[in-house]
């Protein structure tokens, strides 16, 4: 072939730019349709005075956020929500972590096992709300019967009969539903990790703990970023197992922000007042990502940082 002949060829020619944006262009209007209309209409509503759906409202502008910022009850729901990410996170990836170091073990029955971690988070919620109640009961639960017939305790436990005890059980319960998915998530991960790094690092006479520090974590930045700021999200909108399990309390000690929304919304009949929370959360959770993005993202592949 002559030099004549081949020419390179150019990506796109022939291909009009406007037919990038017609198959673009619905999933544009579905995610504005379902995502920022309702959002629009959350912060118009948080500027009235409506109390049920359906009914009329006035405009009575920052009212709503004026007595949100004063009022001890959201503040203290703040304060559980922040709890309530921190120990979910520093729970799941504890279990996440040891969970996917074993998996990627070579032992008997392996194949079964990744297979079957994942049951608790496929099984629907309010399963797992059945399961543990009847687990944790003070009255016939088996952990109680296991813990009297041992001689941990002398008497049944009331794991949601305290605001503690229950805001402890919640969070341990919403772990064991939510780290094999992100167990599941740093198995893949470990996997890609070479092995002849491993391998290098024993010649050198590295340490487990030195191996773990210098290769594993290095190796997981990017899917622990990943991980660290979905996970948070997620879980400061968790609703589902907290409203199940104890409806907010006993008196309020498990009222995180999506609960109070939710209680103020629908069981107070104040729906102005829960929209404003609503848009106070989704600024704050806003205001979270963006920070996390600037300061925990990974350093880009040539070794410098991402800049966001």
């Amino acid at each position: 072939m002559s030099a004549s002949t081949a020419q390179p060829r150019r990506r796109g020619v022939g291909t009009p730019r406007w037919l990038g944006y017609a198959f673009v262009l619905p999933l544009m209007l579905w995610l504005a349709a379902t995502i920022l209309v309702p959002l629009a209409q959350s912060v118009a509503l948080s500027f009235q005075n409506v109390r049920v759906i359906g009914t009329p409202g006035e405009f009575v502008g920052f009212a709503n956020y004026t007595r949100l910022f004063e009022s001890e009850r959201f503040w203290e729901a703040f304060g559980r929500s922040l709890i309530w990410v921190l120990g979910n996170a520093a729970l799941q990836t504890v279990l996440a972590f040891a969970a996917a170091l074993i998996l990627k073990q070579n032992f008997p029955g392996q194949k079964v096992a990744r297979i079957w971690i994942i049951l608790s988070w496929i099984v629907p919620t309010v399963v797992v709300v059945i399961i543990w109640r009847w687990l944790l009961s003070a009255s016939g639960g088996i952990v109680n019967y296991a813990l009297v017939a041992l001689g941990i305790t002398q008497e049944p436990i009331g794991f949601f009969s305290t605001g503690d005890g229950a805001f402890a059980s919640v969070i341990a319960i919403n772990s064991w539903r939510w780290f094999p998915f992100q167990a599941v998530i740093l198995l893949a991960a470990l996997q890609r990790i070479p092995s002849e790094l491993y391998e290098a690092a024993s010649v050198d006479g590295a340490s487990t703990l030195q191996k773990f520090a210098s290769i594993t974590l290095p190796g997981l930045q990017s899917v622990l970023f990943v991980m660290g700021l979905i996970g948070t999200l997620m879980s400061f909108n968790v609703f589902d197992v907290i409203w199940l399990l104890t409806a907010g309390g006993p008196s309020s000690a498990t009222t995180t922000l999506p609960v109070l929304i939710y209680d103020t919304g629908f069981r107070q009949f104040r729906l102005s007042q829960a929209a404003a929370i609503s848009v106070v959360t989704g600024v704050f959770l806003l205001l979270f990502a963006l920070v996390f993005m600037r300061f925990a993202a990974p350093p880009s592949d040539d070794g410098e940082e991402e800049r966001l």
